[in-house]
């Protein structure tokens, strides 16, 4: 790495656009209840299953977009992809804008028959998700990567991605009350409206614009020895290491419970009749970025002792809130999802060198588990009649982590890029 690169202003910037990210994911999330009431009255017995769409959309990118954002660093650098990441999620705000004016417009416009109805401006939601979704796919792409690798005075790796975590959750926390406060008004479920979506997306649309035109002015050096230079050709296949392969299941299941609790826990609260739902969502963002503003300041814990004692944390939690049937127990979870994201990165992209910004598209494709688990968990829901023993599908991904963090982490001989 040369050293007349200073790496302090890109590290800043990595720091907001997490910011950004968190933010715009979580929004999305929160849109599930009170979209729920203004679109789907005709879903019938599936609402929760459609109202979990929403969230599926947006993390079904994550496979597609995840590989795609590895190829464009690889052509464009790491500037590039950023720049052409914000162009795509400008696009989905505006597809959410859309959303909302064709339904304004055309409100009779729906799929189905009369047991089932959906509004097309739905369909057209659920689109913008999955632009948004890629948009945010793209971004990591870059920012994890860059913010492990570039070396900043009195900092280790994992430190700067609890950094750059640590930024996504305040946008995580923001975001509930953003929903229900700024785009909605604090208005009651039944009291919504989808006309009130237009001025914020466009708002958010304008500031992503903003975003890119200042990222086009300021300069962001590529970082050496963490891509594959265009047109030279990598000799192994990336799933090859073993270390990383795993790295993405375990992925899988973390960003799976993560949104399992931080989109569904709000539809918990509304079935066990609690007054503010979206309390229980900030209260679980709100750990996550305590939880990671303290694990800015772990220098001398290793990310897989960090892993092991967040995922037995997690579990005994979560079995608790099962056994009490208590959504508050479940909100705290999110001191101890904190840090698993960055851990579990860090211990994937071990000793991979030239393969790390490919490593990081593959990574990416591990994060459709906050479509699958998601979207599972609200048809177990409609299957038993409630949430409450759906939550046995975090128990799950809290297991499986763990034994990533004791075993499946550890990297082979020879599994390291040697050059």
């Amino acid at each position: 790495m040369s050293r007349k690169n200073s790496y302090m202003g890109p590290f800043l910037t990595m720091v907001f656009l997490f910011f950004i990210v968190g933010f715009l994911t979580t929004a999305n999330t929160q849109f599930q209840g009170p979209l729920k009431e203004a679109f789907l009255s005709g879903a019938g017995g599936l609402k929760n299953t459609f109202a979990t769409l929403i969230t599926f959309s947006w993390f079904l990118a994550y496979p597609m977009a995840g590989p795609l954002g590895a190829r464009w660093v690889g052509r464009h650098g790491y500037k590039g992809t950023l720049i052409r990441g914000l162009v795509v999620m400008a696009a989905g705000l505006l597809l959410f804008f859309l959303s909302s004016w064709f339904t304004v417009r055309f409100p009779e416009a729906a799929l189905g028959g009369e047991s089932m109805k959906i509004p097309a401006g739905f369909l057209i939601f659920l689109a913008g998700s999955f632009v948004t979704g890629a948009s945010a796919t793209i971004l990591q792409v870059v920012l994890n990567p860059y913010l492990n690798a570039c070396e900043v005075p009195g900092t280790q790796s994992i430190q700067r991605m609890a950094i750059g975590g640590t930024a996504n959750s305040v946008g995580t926390t923001a975001a509930p009350y953003f929903v229900t406060g700024v785009v909605f008004g604090g208005l009651a479920m039944e009291e919504i409206s989808i006309r009130q979506l237009m001025v914020p997306f466009l708002v958010l649309a304008a500031v992503i614009v903003a975003v890119m035109l200042f990222l086009m002015r300021i300069r962001l050096p590529n970082i050496a020895g963490t891509r594959a230079e265009e047109g030279e050709k990598l000799e192994r296949s990336i799933w090859s290491f073993r270390h990383l392969a795993l790295g993405v299941a375990a992925i899988f299941f973390y960003v799976g419970v993560e949104v399992c609790i931080g989109g569904n826990i709000n539809l918990y609260a509304i079935e066990k009749g609690i007054a503010d739902p979206a309390l229980l969502a900030t209260f679980y963002w709100g750990g996550m970025l305590i939880g990671r503003a303290v694990g800015s300041s772990l220098r001398r814990i290793s990310p897989r002792t960090q892993l092991t004692v967040t995922t037995v944390a997690a579990f005994i939690l979560v079995l608790l809130a099962i056994l009490l049937d208590n959504p508050w127990v479940l909100a705290a979870v999110g001191l101890f999802h904190s840090i698993m994201w960055g851990a579990i990165f860090t211990l994937s992209i071990q000793g991979l060198g030239r393969y790390t910004s490919a490593a990081s598209g593959v990574f990416m494709i591990g994060v459709i588990g906050g479509a699958v688990l998601p979207l599972c968990q609200g048809g177990l829901a409609d299957l038993s009649g409630g949430w409450r023993l759906s939550w046995c599908i975090v128990l799950l991904g809290e297991i499986l982590m763990l034994l990533y963090a004791r075993f499946g982490s550890r990297v082979r001989e020879g599994d390291t890029d040697n050059q």
